[in-house]
This record gives C-alpha cells, structure tokens and sequence, in this order.
C-alpha cells in the first residue's frame, strides 16, 4: 500500500478543498486528507468503496459501529445515512483515503460475464482488510492522473477492473445484488433518487413505491431493509445535512436555511435538528466554527 499512499497524499495534498475533498478528472473518484481528527459528520453515503491509506475512521449506521484504518476498506452498498469521524490523524501524518463510488452497471455487466454466485450477504456497511489486486488497479488509476491525456482513453478500463477485482475480492457477494436491475436494492435506488433531487418538496408515498414497482406497503418493508430508514425519515436526514451546510458553508440563518429545504416551521425544524446533531442550529453552527478557528 505505500505506493498508493504515495499517489493519495500527493494528489490530495495538491488538491484538496477546504473540506479535504480532492475531487478527480475520472467521475467518481476522489480522495480524502484531513490532518486532524474530524468530529461528527453525518452523511447519506452512496454505494461506494472508501480505501483508507493512512490514518483511522470510525463510522455508525443504525446500531452498528465500524472501525477501520490504513489497510482496510469501508464498503457500502446502499444509499444509506451514517455518522462518521475520523480518529486518527496529525499534521505529520494525515488521514488518507481514496473513494469510489461504485456503478451498478458496471457491476451489472460484469456479474453477466461471470459464473453466477449465490448471494448471501445483503449488509450495506461493512469493513474487510483490502484486496491487494483492488489497491493494484487503484495505484493504476491514480498514477493514470499524472498523464491527463490518456484519462479519457484509459479511465473506463481502469474503472471497470476496479470493479471486477472488488467483485472477485471479498466484497463480492456483498455487491453483486447492486449489479441485479431488478433487485430490491436498485428498485430502492430509483425511489432515493427522487428523495435526493426533490427533497424539499411534500412527496407522497405512493409515487416513491411507484418508481420502485412495489406496493406501498412492499415499498415500505424493502426501503427500510435497505436504508435503515422510512421514507419519511431518510427525507427528514437530506433535509437537515443539506440546512447544515447552507448554514455553514453560505451563512444562512437558521430560518433561512430551514424554509429552503422544505421546512414550515423554525420551531420544529430546531427540535429535529437537535436531535439530529445534539445542539441547536446556532449553538451547533458557532461551535463548529470555534473548533475550526483552534485547528487553525
């Protein structure tokens, strides 16, 4: 792993913002630096893999709790909400990891190809030490970057074969169901995509379970199984992360940032985003900004 170590921290250390997100030329892919422990941040990931090269992590999703570190890789499989930080990390030494999100057909197409492989593990979060073939195509893919040219020929082979080790590794029974275009977790998928482009907006049950093909009541056992979540609630999660950042990142006020992702009432939009973040909007949004000035 030091040579994508090497790779990571340079790419990253030349680009990343000042969230330490270091986005690439090849869709999908990004690294990740921090040179601090981070403290909580809540996010609906997308199915990807997170390779994590230097440093620690620790994320939450319902009741369960994973730990992972340099050497190990954060899979999910699902739109699904967690509670994430980063525990180890110093200036000397910073956290450090590469992210793909993963393309269903791609997976798809590949599992067509392949001999089929009964599925048996349908757990949308999961740690495994990383698959050396998965770091080799990886290395490749980030060394690719030094040569901008030849990222618009070579990027989706390289892609491809990201994915076809991660389906041969030990994630794969983990992610093959995302390769199946009738399966529960794409079904689902297709409802989560209209909660994430219209999450401000009074969505009716049925339309979801519609997109998805399912009943209402189908619809409403499977999206759970899936996310952890109702539909209701994983509406709630969107529009709350997205109010924290327009307060932090655009200055809104507390009501401004509640009446843009949908709310009608500040006082119910405080109540449920302090539960969600354990302060009150202003309180959360200044102490948060306190920390960053004493990291700096």
């Amino acid at each position: 792993m030091t040579g994508l170590l090497t790779a990571v921290s340079r790419y990253a250390d030349a680009h990343a913002d000042s969230n330490g997100i270091a986005p690439t030329p090849i869709p999908g892919l990004f690294t990740v630096r921090a040179s601090l422990p981070s403290g909580l941040l809540h996010d609906v990931f997308r199915p990807l893999v997170c390779l994590v090269v230097q440093g620690s992590k620790h994320v939450t999703m319902g009741t369960r709790e994973f730990a992972f570190s340099a050497g190990d890789s954060l899979l999910v499989t699902a739109d699904v909400p967690t509670v994430s930080r980063i525990t180890r990390a110093s200036p000397a030494a910073p956290y450090y990891s590469l992210v793909l999100e993963l393309d269903p057909a791609v997976l798809a197409e590949l599992a067509a190809e392949m001999k089929p492989e009964f599925v048996a593990d349908h757990a949308p979060v999961r740690v495994d030490p990383t698959d050396s073939e998965v770091a080799d195509a990886a290395l490749r893919l980030m060394r690719l970057l030094d040569r901008p040219a030849s990222v618009p020929v070579l990027q989706t082979q390289l892609v491809r074969e990201m994915h076809y080790w991660l389906l041969t590794g030990r994630h794969g029974t983990a992610i093959r169901h995302l390769g199946w275009p009738d399966g529960h977790v794409r079904r689902v998928a297709r409802a989560v995509a209209i909660l994430r482009a219209e999450y401000a907006k009074p969505l009716r049950v049925e339309r979801l379970a519609g997109a998805a093909g399912m009943s209402p009541s189908s619809f409403h056992q499977h999206f759970r199984a899936v996310t952890s979540l109702s539909p209701l609630q994983f509406q709630k999660h969107l529009r709350l992360i997205e109010a924290r950042r327009l307060m932090l990142s655009e200055g809104r006020s507390a009501s401004s940032a509640a009446f843009a992702v949908g709310y009608e009432s500040v006082s119910q939009f405080t109540r449920e985003y302090g539960r969600m973040f354990g302060l009150p909007p202003v309180r959360d949004i200044r102490t948060v900004r306190e920390n960053a000035l004493v990291a700096a």
